[in-house]
């Protein structure tokens, strides 16, 4: 697959890259999201005004199935995950030595008691470290990864995250000087693997759909009453992004795609409008036509009515005229983190004895408020 690469055995603390007859070879990063739904890799290199994407992997594994039932992840869910993990690990190891690498697991290991026992599993036949971030660590990787789609010209962004798992919201605020941190955050605790389970029939009843809302909307309201939400939305001073894989499907759907095009979708705008009318014609497939859809299939068909009942909440809740579409969240916001955090980049990123850093002029700057705004602070 890379043959170009010289091999080494895997070591997520490996430092460097060497290609073959190329001293300047850009480092390769590599990231991955294990989350309730999906397990996702991503392995990038920098360039000058962003990154490259490489390589990536994304498998549906559902490791957080039946969780909600005993908060144990099943030996099924294990062994699924840990098959494609081992994918990641093969990936990985075709593109080694790696710069530098974060591989981190979301809702479903919080919440397992048996976490510990699968992350010595992923270890032992993997090889990989998998590090347990917290929903506020997650909200704030989610804000950092849709940076590139922040719209300058408005000050405050809302941030939401529909996993499998939990639901991460961030609001976020760009300073006049560039600057980003985020303000504060809501998690709410259930996921579209949660909901489709504690809601397990195959077309999700009226009242199903309607008690996530109202539950979503009774959570929301703290949120709500601390930040002052709503009126800003109204006055336009709130960019709203959104960033699921039921997020996308919405995008898609809008498009009318024939094939899901991660292009097409990342970064377009939807109405308000065109929101309701997306959800209604999901809605209205029912079960069979969303297995049938070549953007949704079988495997997310009852995890897109959940998420469907979330987004539904929150244009409800809040007057959001449109959604900025994400393909893109937790892995991008790792690569990010990294990139900035690596103080050396070869020679060919430097110009005149200064560095340059991915998203250009602002990235360390916006970066840093981030990571060291003491609210922020883990």
């Amino acid at each position: 697959m890379n043959n170009k690469w010289k091999s080494q055995k895997l070591d997520n603390h490996s430092v460097g890259l060497v290609r073959q007859g190329d001293e300047q070879a850009r480092p390769v990063y590599a990231a991955i999201d294990l989350g309730t739904t999906s397990c996702r890799l991503v392995i990038a290199s920098p360039t000058p005004t962003s990154f490259q994407i490489i390589e990536t992997f994304s498998k549906v594994t559902r490791l957080g199935e039946g969780i909600i039932k005993d908060n144990v992840l099943t030996k099924y869910a294990i062994r699924r995950t840990i098959a494609a993990l081992k994918v990641c690990s093969g990936v990985i190891n075709e593109y080694a030595p790696i710069f530098r690498s974060r591989f981190v697991a979301t809702a479903a290991c919080r919440r397992a008691k048996n976490c510990q026992e699968f992350m010595d599993a992923v270890k032992h036949e993997t090889g990989l470290t998998l590090e347990t971030i917290s929903s506020k660590e997650e909200a704030r990787l989610a804000v950092v990864g849709c940076i590139p789609l922040l719209n300058r010209c408005i000050k405050r962004t809302l941030v939401f995250d529909i996993g499998g798992g939990s639901t991460e919201i961030s609001l976020a605020r760009i300073t006049n000087s560039g600057k980003t941190f985020v303000e504060g955050f809501v998690s709410l605790p259930y996921g579209v693997v949660t909901i489709s389970e504690a809601f397990p029939s195959k077309d999700m009843t009226d009242l199903a759909y309607n008690t996530i809302i109202e539950r979503t909307q009774k959570i929301l309201q703290e949120f709500e009453d601390k930040y002052h939400i709503y009126e800003a939305i109204q006055k336009q001073e709130i960019q709203v992004i959104g960033t699921s894989g039921t997020v996308t499907v919405l995008g898609a759907v809008h498009l009318n795609l024939t094939r899901y095009n991660r292009s097409a979708v990342d970064g377009i705008s939807i109405s308000k409008r065109d929101i309701v009318r997306a959800v209604s014609k999901i809605k209205m497939m029912g079960d069979e036509g969303r297995r049938k859809h070549p953007c949704i299939g079988a495997q997310k068909a009852d995890l897109t009515m959940a998420g469907c009942a979330i987004i539904e909440a929150l244009c409800s809740f809040w007057p959001i005229a449109e959604i900025t579409v994400a393909d893109r969240g937790i892995r991008e916001g790792i690569l990010l983190d990294m990139m900035h955090q690596n103080q050396k980049f070869p020679n060919k990123y430097q110009k005149r004895g200064k560095r340059r850093f991915p998203y250009g002029k602002n990235y360390k700057s916006n970066h840093k408020k981030i990571f060291n705004s003491k609210e922020n602070r883990n």
